[in-house]
């Protein structure tokens, strides 16, 4: 090998080696930016230590307390159950691995990022009398779909999920479990546990009993019971919710009384819901034994809880 040929060669190693070394340094930052981004805000073992979530936010102030593995919202000195599995999926936001990135370290940016003690939303997280966590939320980036977010009494400002923003910022009722059954929301109640279902609705009176694969209906004419509509409407009373809790109604008044529904279920309870007549616009009121709730039902809802004897015929 001449000469020129040895130099050309060992240019061109030289130069492939240049740009392998160039594309390992680019590769490396790249990965270790994404590593930088990723994060949870708090490891799931602390979370499941938590107990209470305190959250400040747009002017509402509330909690979220959990007992016996059963949250509730304490809200302007009253208690209600919460929707656990929007408690769970809130929660899921900060102790999941995901992309937040950094988007200032010094204390000076706090201002324009929303990010100031006094006036970003804050939510606190406790186990115990420990605090587990403690975020502050402020505005939204540019494009509407992230969120700037710091730890309490840290100046690293990153940004990520815009939905903190929105679970923390939406009306507190949306924390409630209006579901008068309220077990039926993560399945420990269905459709395959009840065993008898009885609907009295002034003088008419309903009763669907199972037997074997099927039910048996009494109480009504029903001539050839439709199977798929009874196991619908069962599935309509264990799912109903009302919009609200309504605090203004005392627990024994009669009007409560006028009309009932009442589920057996194969653990051997009975759940009795006494619902009142509807008011002018159609709205009742109900209770559900065992419970400290008076719930608000629309019309719309409680016209699905009193079916037609007819719906029930195969057609």
């Amino acid at each position: 090998m001449t000469y020129k040929k040895r130099l050309i060669f060992l240019l061109s190693l030289i130069a492939v080696l240049s740009l392998l070394f160039t594309g390992s340094f680019i590769f490396n930052s790249e990965t270790s930016s994404k590593r930088s981004a990723s994060m949870l805000w708090l490891d799931s073992g602390l979370a499941g230590k938590a107990d209470r979530i305190s959250i400040n936010a747009e002017g509402q102030n509330f909690e979220l307390v959990k007992r016996a593995d059963q949250w509730f919202v304490l809200y302007g000195g009253s208690e209600f159950p919460a929707r656990l599995l929007r408690v769970e999926d809130f929660t899921g936001i900060f102790t999941k691995r995901a992309a937040w990135p950094v988007r200032s370290s010094g204390a000076s940016s706090h201002g324009r990022f929303g990010l100031e003690a006094e006036t970003a939303d804050r939510l606190t997280v406790f186990g115990g009398n420990t605090v587990l966590l403690d975020l502050l939320i402020g505005f939204e980036d540019s494009s509407g779909q992230e969120v700037y977010v710091r730890r309490y009494a840290q100046s690293e400002v990153r940004s990520g999920d815009r939905l903190l923003k929105t679970y923390l910022t939406s009306q507190v009722s949306s924390w409630y479990n209006l579901r008068l059954i309220p077990e039926s929301e993560d399945g420990k109640v269905s459709v395959n546990n009840v065993q008898r279902l009885s609907v009295y609705n002034g003088n008419t009176t309903q009763v669907f009993s199972r037997r074997n694969r099927g039910w048996t209906v009494s109480g009504i004419d029903v001539a050839n019971p439709d199977q798929s509509n009874i196991e619908n409407y069962i599935s309509i009373v264990l799912n109903t919710e009302g919009d609200n809790f309504f605090q203004s109604f005392s627990f024994d008044n009669p009007d409560l009384g006028r009309n009932r529904i009442t589920v057996e279920l194969d653990n051997g309870s009975i759940v009795t819901i006494r619902i009142s007549d509807g008011d002018e616009s159609g709205r009742r009121y109900a209770n559900v034994s065992g419970r400290d709730y008076i719930y608000t039902i629309p019309s719309w809802v409680s016209s699905r809880l009193f079916a037609e004897p007819s719906s029930f015929e195969r057609q």
